[in-house]
């Protein structure tokens, strides 16, 4: 197996531990200095592996049924790049957004950095008015 497809293979296990929230899994998949980075999250700072069970934990209680689909995995070196689809329902609190119960769907995409047989970092990205909008929590974006 090359390296290109074992990592983009360790990605799928990363996408499924998260979906199953088995973090015995993502133990044995993030590096001890994992690190997550999102512009659409300033705020939210993941720079180990306890810090993404506490984020994952946090968007569960928000998003109960979320599941992370993966459209296109792309590899090269020690990088793997993606397309997915997140989706669920809002019934818990999210932030400052009380819950909506309401369903919504969100594009987004990212870079992983593979370090070995670890995932060393991901950058993320979405457009949050979108989803804030699909969720009721904004004014739906104008139709151009």
């Amino acid at each position: 197996m090359s390296d290109t497809t074992r990592n983009k293979e360790l990605v799928r296990r990363f996408v499924d531990a998260v979906n199953a929230r088995n973090f015995v899994a993502l133990e044995e998949i993030l590096a001890p200095d994992f690190h997550r980075h999102c512009p659409a999250t300033p705020d939210v700072e993941v720079r180990s592996p306890d810090d993404f069970r506490r984020f994952i934990e946090s968007d569960a209680a928000a998003v109960p049924d979320s599941r992370v689909t993966l459209e296109t995995v792309v590899g090269e070196g020690d990088r793997v790049a993606f397309w997915a689809t997140y989706s669920g329902t809002q019934s818990g609190q999210m932030g400052p957004f009380s819950p909506s119960n309401r369903w919504a769907s969100l594009e987004f995409a990212g870079v992983f950095r593979i370090d070995g047989d670890r995932i060393a970092h991901v950058a993320v990205t979405w457009d949050n008015v979108s989803f804030l909008s699909q969720l009721g929590h904004m004014p739906p974006m104008p139709t151009p």
